[in-house]
């Protein structure tokens, strides 16, 4: 399966292989929206391997302090299929628990249909603090980088659409959107699109 990230070939297990962001990939169109790529930055981050990480849900990361009504955000985001980033507690494989700015971001077929799920995770700062934190501010000056057309198509990038529906929603032909997208990537410093959704979302779009 190639999990195809958008029309030119970029695969969404690529994208999340070349990222440094813990990252992951589940299908909700199987029982319980398992997990069905994982980078190696995961398993660093969280202690376990590919083989104790594909086939579950993400929600094996909670535990016992886990906040049940950030869990319940994330769950409604997917019901909603919107892109939601939450500040959680999570545990590793070993007990040791930390705070993680957990994204689950829909990721749509050309078509407009689910797909897949993009999960990343960083973990944060004991003393970090929400929307203050310097991922926000660094993503936040990032964008300012951006034409408001770019910003556009980001915006677009991030609520899981590809370069064909993009192109459709704002009028745009499709080899203009992919121009675009070329060079967003190449102002946030990153060579995939995984890791400019989480800037998007990180930065408020």
């Amino acid at each position: 399966m190639a999990y195809e990230l958008d029309e030119d070939g970029i695969s969404l297990r690529d994208s999340i292989v070349r990222s440094p962001i813990a990252s992951v990939v589940s299908d909700p169109r199987l029982l319980d929206n398992p997990i069905i790529a994982v980078n190696q930055a995961f398993c660093e981050l969280t202690g376990y391997s590919d083989d104790e990480i594909l086939g579950r849900n993400c929600r094996f990361l909670a535990g016992p302090a886990t906040e049940p009504w950030l869990t319940e955000r994330i769950r409604q985001g997917t019901r909603d299929r919107r892109a939601t980033l939450v500040e959680i507690l999570n545990y590793k494989r070993d007990g040791q628990p930390f705070r993680n700015a957990v994204l689950v971001a829909p990721v749509f077929t050309p078509d407009g249909e689910l797909e897949y799920f993009l999960g990343s995770q960083v973990e944060l700062e004991p003393d970090a603090v929400g929307p203050s934190s310097s991922r926000h501010h660094h993503a936040v000056e990032v964008v300012r980088t951006l034409s408001p057309r770019q910003r556009e198509i980001l915006q677009q990038i991030a609520t899981g659409h590809r370069s064909k529906q993009i192109a459709y929603n704002l009028s745009l032909s499709e080899k203009t959107v992919k121009m675009h997208r070329g060079l967003i990537l190449e102002k946030i410093g990153t060579h995939n699109v995984a890791d400019a959704i989480r800037v998007a979302v990180e930065a408020g779009l």
